[in-house]
């Protein structure tokens, strides 16, 4: 199972810019909460990464995210662009399993899901969705709940579909 860090470390640099440009341009909180975390670790005050051109500063950012000491910082980016354009893939994927959601958030998991929900709400995305994308959601959605789900564990590492950039 993946951490956040790790996933922008494993998905396509062109997915992982799309993400940033995405929370750049919609979501100034988050984008902020990011660029002063990476700061904080770089040892920098947050006027010096902005200060540096968007591109630059973007690379810089990405590339301090997949360190593990920020995991946290990272698994906020990834959750504010799913729930924010990724809204419609998560509504779908919980109606598909049959769970109460507003708005693709859900408040309670069940602690397990059967195997005959799981896998065809897994083909629907796959169907529906970039591959890339899907992995990226089905791997935060296991790390980032409570309610982790042995079965979509094996089917993120069993199934091609699922893999991302380094693991496939």
């Amino acid at each position: 199972m993946l951490k956040s860090h790790e996933l922008l470390g494993f998905m396509s640099p062109a997915l992982a810019s799309d993400i940033l440009s995405f929370i750049f341009e919609s979501d100034k909180p988050a984008y902020k909460a990011a660029l002063a975390a990476v700061a904080e670790a770089k040892h920098v005050r947050p006027v010096f990464l902005e200060r540096q051109p968007r591109a630059e500063r973007h690379t810089t950012m990405l590339s301090a995210l997949t360190k593990p000491n920020l995991d946290p910082a990272a698994g906020a980016f990834i959750r504010a662009w799913l729930v924010q354009k990724q809204q419609a893939m998560l509504v779908d994927f919980l109606n598909a399993l049959g769970i109460a959601h507003e708005k693709g958030v859900v408040e309670d998991l069940p602690g397990e899901m059967d195997d005959a929900k799981l896998k065809p709400a897994i083909d629907l995305l796959l169907g529906k969705y970039p591959h890339e994308v899907v992995a990226v959601y089905l791997n935060a959605f296991n790390d980032m709940n409570a309610a982790n789900w042995p079965n979509l564990k094996v089917a993120l590492e069993n199934d091609s579909r699922l893999q991302l950039g380094g693991l496939a």
